[in-house]
């Protein structure tokens, strides 16, 4: 029963996760609207992808890669666009976040090895989302967030840290404390600003 349990809670984290990020690339591509939206948020979640899908595969938690891998595409797209909607301007941001903020973790995988580096990368989720969550606090105008992108990220959050409990894992507890405060903290400012954070649309989403 407790296998039957985790399998489960890894399909539903691999599919929230890796859809997680689908409805604010088929928004941003669909209506360029970027208000709400950070460069750094991109870049960095680019790199932490590519950090959990190398932690996954070096530690042999193979529900974490197919999660990872798809993730790390889709935050690419949502980058190419930035820079397609906003031009040059947003580069530096990008690259902020990916190679500053992006790695955090290389200085405790350097010196402690992957148990350090797994901690510092769970953490460091919670860095990920920062920028978007500082963008999302300092405009009124969240037109631009896909609210199902971060009830997706809430769940698949609050999915890991539970699974970091079962395997006794300090990297995916981390990360599911960290992902599910900043997580709440953009839901509740949607819902503060008037947006409908759980609305459910009845078109689907679309790229073109």
């Amino acid at each position: 029963m407790t296998a039957v349990l985790i399998t489960m809670m890894l399909v539903i984290a691999n599919v929230t996760g890796a859809a997680m990020a689908y409805p604010q690339a088929a928004r941003l591509i669909r209506t360029r609207n970027t208000d709400g939206l950070s460069g750094v948020w991109a870049g960095v979640s680019i790199a932490m992808n590519i950090w959990w899908l190398t932690y996954g595969m070096t530690h042999g938690l193979w529900g974490l890669v197919p999660v990872s891998a798809a993730a790390a595409v889709l935050y690419m797209i949502i980058g190419a666009t930035l820079l397609r909607t906003l031009g040059i301007r947003v580069l530096g941001s990008m690259v902020v976040g990916a190679l500053l903020l992006g790695m955090a973790p290389l200085p405790f995988l350097l010196v402690g090895g992957w148990g350090a580096a797994g901690i510092a990368i769970g953490l460091c989720y919670g860095l990920q989302l920062a920028p978007a969550v500082v963008a999302a606090c300092r405009t009124s105008d969240l037109g631009g967030v896909a609210p199902a992108t971060w009830n997706m990220a809430w769940i698949e959050s609050a999915i890991w840290l539970v699974y970091g409990l079962i395997v006794i894992d300090g990297a995916l507890l981390a990360g599911g404390v960290s992902g599910t405060l900043m997580a709440s903290i953009i839901v509740g400012r949607l819902v503060h600003t008037g947006h409908r954070p759980f609305q459910i649309r009845h078109r689907p989403w679309r790229f073109a």
